[in-house]
């Protein structure tokens, strides 16, 4: 994976995002409303994913737009950015948005590296997804989840379930004793990802 860095590269607080070329295009201005919203200073290290539905899917699942299966990719995804996230003086928090906020979910139940998951709009009506929450112990002690208040009223039957997800989601993770939030933000699945996961990093740096 190729790695893209911003913000102050000696700051203790190093964010993990997984991001797509569409991403990219956006990435500075995400950055610029993280530092608009705390005042820590932090680091972002981008991971330019190439196969999105295979390298960040925890397990293999039908497609659900498209032909594309789901691959499950996610571990060896993992294994790689595991690697940037050794130093034991510094805070790590991941996040990302839609299939990426997803993997940070799934990864905050496979370390206890990070002390935090950004999740915007993230793609919870994956299969089984909940259930694995609810049968694993997460690691993280902080989890921001968003939503677009339109994203569950769409014609796909797998995806319009996402807003019923992400409330059990929610629920389930504060009964555990976990700081969570789940905010609502207007519009469909497409708008603003910059920015919607620039308040999903600087809630959990804030925390």
């Amino acid at each position: 994976m190729k790695v893209y860095e911003y913000g102050n590269t000696a700051s203790r607080r190093v964010l993990i995002q997984m991001v797509d070329d569409h991403d990219l295009e956006f990435i500075e201005n995400e950055v610029k409303a993280i530092g608009e919203r705390t005042q820590k200073d932090f680091r972002l290290i981008a991971f330019q994913v190439h196969d999105w539905n295979r390298d960040l899917s925890p397990w293999k699942a039908p497609a659900v737009f498209g032909k594309e299966d789901f691959g499950e990719g996610a571990e060896k995804t993992l294994a790689e950015v595991v690697q940037y996230c050794q130093d034991a003086k510094k805070d790590y928090y991941i996040g990302g948005y839609s299939l990426a906020a997803l993997f940070a979910l799934w990864a905050s139940y496979q370390t206890e590296i990070f002390k935090g998951v950004a999740a915007a709009s993230p793609s919870i009506w994956f299969p089984g997804f909940v259930d694995y929450m609810k049968a694993h112990d997460i690691r993280s002690g902080r989890v921001y989840l968003s939503l677009g208040d339109k994203e569950e009223k769409t014609r796909n039957a797998v995806m319009a379930t996402v807003g019923e997800k992400i409330r059990e989601a929610h629920s389930w993770l504060e009964s555990q004793g976990v700081r969570c939030t789940l905010e609502w933000n207007q519009g469909n699945h497409f708008k603003d990802a910059d920015i919607r996961t620039a308040k999903a990093f600087a809630w959990v740096m804030n925390q």
